[in-house]
């Protein structure tokens, strides 16, 4: 995640001129339900109090896109862009910006999505079926900008996604070539439809084996449908949150190794330190990140007690964890 919310800018980048949809004579050779949801991305600007606890991380003045999802001015976007922000601005593609206010943020997911202060003339993108998508399909990726921010992608893989941050998606889109503006960029079907949003730029896109090849990690729309209804209506969901920790975990040479920890979270009060080597959850051997995350968010909700076998420097210890709601962690808004 961390860079992730400097993936935009002005479009095309430096070098970069020669990957947009565009025939030489200037034409498009988008198809026209493609062309025609465009208008729909639009930018997204935030800023973030120094006294944040993202804003060390992901930097106080972020920069994406998102996408208009209905007619009242709802935004879908990648939820960092928006975490912690005080304001929150969007833009269209004729410039234009709006205010707006921060509607709600799905830790599990990543999805965040915020409403303009008042609606915006823009035809909403409707969401399509991103199980659809098949290996070595086709589709388009688009950031604020029109026919000249738009990208022909092919799918590289449908897999599973263990991010750092305790962040698991089960069926991540991963893309080629890669977007330089990939955060809260949309994924586009052919027939217009929304079938993703951009939230990491990955130099592995081809998947574990393969030769390192850059591409992108969008999230599922399809993972956003059956919850997008409560969080437009709460903020959040309803079902008790996931059990916390505060960890970033890496794996290294066959371990997971504690890459950083959140200051103040749950394993900062426990002790835990980086370069600390995580072995076992509650006498459960670990295999790898996701294996990890699995197990931890099985034990219960948030506030359950878990018991952590851990190396240091070569000497075995157990630690127990309280975990936490990283909900409660960050603050919004003028909270």
């Amino acid at each position: 995640m961390n860079g992730s919310a400097n993936g935009s800018g002005h479009w095309p980048p430096p070098g970069d001129e020669g990957v947009v949809a565009r025939t030489p004579g200037g034409g498009s050779n988008l198809p026209p339900p493609v062309a025609a949801a465009l208008p729909a991305v639009v930018g997204v600007k935030t800023t973030i109090p120094e006294s944040r606890r993202s804003a060390q991380t992901l930097g106080t003045e972020r920069e994406g896109h998102g996408i208009v999802v209905d007619e009242e001015g709802l935004v879908l976007t990648i939820g960092y862009l928006i975490m912690e922000a005080d304001t929150v601005t969007i833009t269209d593609i004729d410039g234009n910006e709006t205010a707006a206010r921060i509607v709600g943020y799905d830790y599990e997911s990543g999805f965040g999505l915020v409403r303009t202060e008042s609606p915006v003339p823009l035809k909403p993108m409707p969401f399509g079926d991103s199980d659809s998508l098949i290996l070595r399909g086709e589709a388009y990726v688009a950031g604020l900008g029109g026919e000249k921010a738009a990208l022909k992608v092919k799918v590289a893989g449908r897999r599973e996604f263990a991010g750092y941050w305790e962040y698991l998606l089960d069926s991540a889109i991963f893309t080629v070539p890669a977007y330089p503006l990939w955060g809260g960029s949309a994924l586009i079907g052919q027939d217009g439809a929304l079938l993703g949003v951009g939230s990491l730029l990955v130099q592995e896109a081809l998947g574990p084996g393969s030769p390192a090849f850059p591409g992108n990690m969008y999230v599922p729309i399809n993972r956003l449908k059956p919850i997008f209804e409560e969080l437009v209506s709460t903020g959040r969901l309803s079902t008790p949150p996931r059990p916390w920790l505060g960890i970033y975990t890496v794996e290294h040479m066959g371990q997971l190794v504690v890459g950083g920890i959140s200051d103040g979270g749950p394993a900062d009060r426990a002790g835990l330190q980086r370069g600390d080597i995580l072995h076992a959850l509650n006498g459960d051997v670990l295999d790898d990140v996701g294996d990890f995350y699995r197990k931890l968010w099985a034990i219960g909700p948030a506030g359950s007690v878990v018991n952590l076998r851990m190396e240091r420097d070569g000497d075995a210890f157990d630690v127990s964890v309280r975990t936490g709601d990283r909900s409660t962690y960050h603050r919004y808004g003028s909270d």
